[in-house]
């Protein structure tokens, strides 16, 4: 079995995939508040591009990396699932840029604007999306689209 035939590994690329496209969604909608209406709040812009890009990666997640675990009579099981690790990810993701900003002071005029930034995306975009995402990637894998074949072979075994 090559590695293209290996599911596990198709559908880790694939939410690699979906997860670079949201993390470009994450960043065009934060910055465009933070730069905008939310110049005073990077933390809630962070936490609103999140949450777009959170809805982003639903439908992309269901649709694509996650296809083949996808039961008719699960769907509301994996929506209210998925919204509820990814809620758990997005404090994960937040979490770093909260701290750099309020418990380490590292804003403006504490430091230069340039410093305030260049923590802001290595705290956020970069430290926060990082642990996120081996967060979702677990949750996601073991709790929201469980492999069902694994179930069944359970439920066989215990019978």
């Amino acid at each position: 079995m090559t590695l293209r035939e290996n599911p596990v590994v198709v559908r880790a690329l694939r939410f690699l995939g979906v997860g670079g496209f949201c993390f470009i969604v994450t960043l065009a909608v934060n910055y465009g508040l933070k730069y905008t209406v939310m110049e005073d709040h990077p933390t809630t812009a962070f936490l609103i591009a999140n949450t777009v890009a959170t809805v982003v990666s639903y439908v992309l997640s269901r649709q694509y990396t996650f296809q083949d675990r996808n039961d008719a009579h699960r769907k509301r099981i994996q929506v209210i699932g998925f919204f509820a690790v990814s809620a758990m990810g997005i404090v994960i993701n937040s979490a770093p840029l909260y701290i750099s900003r309020w418990v380490f002071g590292l804003h403006y005029p504490n430091v230069s604007f340039l410093f305030q930034e260049a923590a802001d995306f290595i705290s956020g975009p970069i430290i926060g999306t990082a642990l996120a995402m081996v967060f979702r990637w677990w949750a996601l894998h073991k709790f929201v689209f469980p492999d069902a074949s694994k179930k069944e072979q359970k439920v066989e075994l215990a019978a």
